[in-house]
């Protein structure tokens, strides 16, 4: 969905200030309107808002979630002045002021700058309206381009420390139309992110009515990527957050996790280390610096093959980067006393410390800390929590207790996990690394055989099969008997048909790999075939309901009524159960002219984000495809871009070439 401009204007026909008329609502239709719609926005002016309800409402909701704000300030009208003033104070940045001509600037604004727009006779003057809409529609790309450069906004400007305000905590309450969309979009959004279907979240995400929600949607997609360990699309998303929301730290923090697990170590620390020079207090941003730091600890002495004894001594050779380690869990730990997962890690790494070292520096600091962990830990009453602080409790039992308390404690978090084999594996993982340092033997023992114990009562969670390859699919449906010029004619079948099976077998395809395509008459049904024959699993995307598919992309098809035959035979075959696109993703979303968007193009979207979340360097786009078309979202030239920009995988049956 395009972006969102909200325009603040004069209606109808009103004197400027040197007395002659302007037809203001000419002025946007002639003008405005179409230099901010070919910039590709999409417009909407006051007195378009039909929708029943409280005007004023409505108005401060595009006032405060327009991704721009056009002000015309021909007249000095207070209905203009005081929607720019709102827009001023809620928003730094995204607003482009428009004039036409007059006699005098207006103090407070005078030296802002301002586009002037040329009238002849009261209305846009003929002459030099193309130039006016082509440099307005460059306006407008430079603004939207330019969203971390320069605050527009005089508040914000004069006033560098204000912060902009939470849009979520800011829901205008009569806006109802507005709001009910939302709710039911961002409903859609936490089906998606709890049924781990990313490239749902990110057709969604396209489709947010404004950059907020987007920026909402993307974050939510990256986080259901990097549990998938697709760390190099997550990040994607991470940045497309950042780029209309530089200051969201949420957004910085979920970048440098992707950039840390994709190895790329000394970003992920400049990104932690930017939130902390912006906040010292960023208790989550000083926690993953702890983190950072003691992967980097770890991966110095656990070296594959190395003796315990070699193992200790590189551990504590390493000793400042172990003492890095613990300076950002303790920082972690007193910007937040309660936060008691980074309070046990300062805690553990100070005695690790002392235990490799001899040196005694930390035991004075340990001591009054470990008390804090402890009492904050048995603070905890949040029920989906209890077991981490349990835990918590059982790892101050290891520094000081016997294997007895240890082995207490730890069954005593064990009962608070709700079959959590996920949470258990966790830490027995950080309490392994204990063990390969020698640290507190006999009650490091005792506590990963109490894990081990539960662990074997509980059935691991069934890991999700990652594809060894991904081929994606899109090709032209059999031309209908009537069609004038020749695409994809009956008689061609048979050669798309081998093209597309040896391409198969010149790329392995297999039962290891995944295959995503709609279900329409040629291509689609061949590919698909193709693919059942070599065992290749393949999920079908669906944009209509499965009869209105039918209807729309097999029967009008020469021989519609054998393509039907073949569809089911294949759909029955399958495996997987096609996706319904009205079903997983609601209906199609309108413009503010009530336009529904194509569902085709959706559903190729749809395909493109369903390939691309199952890893990028997995995926192989396959089009049989005569080369024309649109270079919209959504279509196959599309596609291709976005495939190649990322892993040059495209593989391209020319029809010109084949026929």
């Amino acid at each position: 969905m395009s972006l969102h401009v909200f325009v603040a204007m004069p209606f109808g026909i009103k004197a400027a200030d040197d007395g002659r008329l302007v037809d203001f609502d000419r002025v946007y239709a002639e003008l405005i309107r179409p230099a901010l719609e070919s910039a590709g926005l999409e417009v909407l002016r006051a007195d378009e808002e039909q929708g029943a309800g409280d005007i004023r409402a409505d108005l401060f909701q595009e006032l405060l979630m327009a991704d721009l704000v056009v002000a015309d300030l021909t007249l000095d009208n207070p209905n203009v002045w005081y929607e720019l003033g709102v827009r001023h104070a809620l928003r730094a940045r995204g607003v482009i002021l428009v004039q036409g001509p007059r006699t005098a600037q207006p103090f407070d604004i005078y030296t802002d700058r301002k586009l002037t727009y040329h009238v002849l006779d009261g209305a846009p003057d003929p002459q030099r309206l193309a130039a006016d809409i082509a440099a307005l529609a460059n306006m407008a790309r430079l603004t939207l381009n330019a969203w971390r450069g320069r605050k527009t906004s005089p508040v914000y400007s004069l006033l560098p420390n204000l912060e902009e305000p939470d849009w979520t905590r800011l829901r205008v309450g009569n806006a109802l139309e507005y709001w009910e969309n939302h709710d039911e979009w961002a409903t859609r959004i936490e089906v998606a992110r709890n049924a781990n279907h990313p490239e749902d979240i990110l057709v969604l995400a396209d489709e947010a009515p404004a950059t907020p929600l987007r920026v909402e949607a993307h974050l939510k997609a990256g986080e259901a990527l990097r549990r998938m360990a697709h760390f190099h699309f997550a990040l994607e998303q991470c940045d497309l957050a950042l780029e209309f929301a530089p200051d969201n730290h949420e957004a910085a923090r979920q970048r440098g996790v992707c950039l840390q697990r994709l190895g790329r170590t000394d970003e992920a620390r400049a990104a932690y280390k930017k939130l902390i020079a912006d906040n010292e207090d960023d208790i989550e941003a000083w926690e993953l610096l702890g983190r950072l730091d003691k992967e980097e600890w770890v991966r110095a002495w656990r070296i594959p093959g190395h003796t315990p004894e070699q193992m200790r001594s590189d551990a504590a050779y390493e000793d400042a980067l172990l003492r890095d380690t613990i300076l950002s869990y303790s920082r972690a730990f007193r910007s937040s006393p309660g936060h008691y997962l980074s309070g046990i890690n300062a805690v553990m790494m100070m005695h690790v410390y002392r235990d490799l070292t001899g040196d005694t520096r930390y035991d004075r600091e340990a001591a009054i800390m470990a008390g804090g962990v402890a009492w904050a830990a048995s603070c905890e009453r949040n029920d989906a929590c209890l077991f981490w602080a349990l835990a918590n409790l059982g790892a101050l039992a290891i520094i000081d207790a016997d294997p007895a308390a240890v082995g207490a404690a730890f069954r005593e978090a064990i009962a608070h996990a709700d079959n959590d084999w996920l949470a258990l594996e966790a830490t027995y993982k950080h309490l392994a690394l204990l063990s390969a340092l020698g640290f507190r033997p006999d009650n490091v023992t005792m506590a990963l055989a109490t894990l081990e114990r539960a662990m074997l009562r509980l059935k691991p969670p069934a890991s999700q099969r990652q594809p060894d390859k991904v081929f994606l699919f899109s090709g032209h449906m059999i031309d209908r008997p009537n069609r004038a010029d020749a695409r994809f004619p009956a008689d061609k079948e048979a050669i798309a048909a081998a093209r597309i099976g040896e391409l198969l077998d010149s790329l392995g395809a297999g039962p290891d790999d995944l295959a995503f395509a709609q279900g329409a008459a040629g291509g689609d049904i061949l590919f698909g075939e193709a693919c059942l024959a070599r065992g290749v699993p393949f999920q079908m995307l669906l944009p209509l309901e499965e009869p209105d598919f039918i209807e729309a992309s097999i029967l009008p098809s020469a021989n519609g009524e054998a393509w039907r035959q073949r569809y089911l035979a294949l759909r029955d075959k399958l495996t997987l159960p096609p996706r319904i696109m009205p079903d997983e993703l609601g209906p199609l979303p309108r413009d503010r002219d009530g336009r529904e968007m194509n569902a085709f193009e959706r559903c190729n979207l749809w395909l493109l984000y369903s390939a691309l979340a199952q890893g990028l360097s997995r995926v192989r786009f396959i089009c049989l495809w005569n080369g024309e078309g649109g270079d919209g979202a959504g279509g196959t030239a599309h596609m291709v871009r976005e495939v190649k920009r990322r892993t040059g995988q495209v593989h391209w049956l020319d029809t010109r070439q084949l026929w």
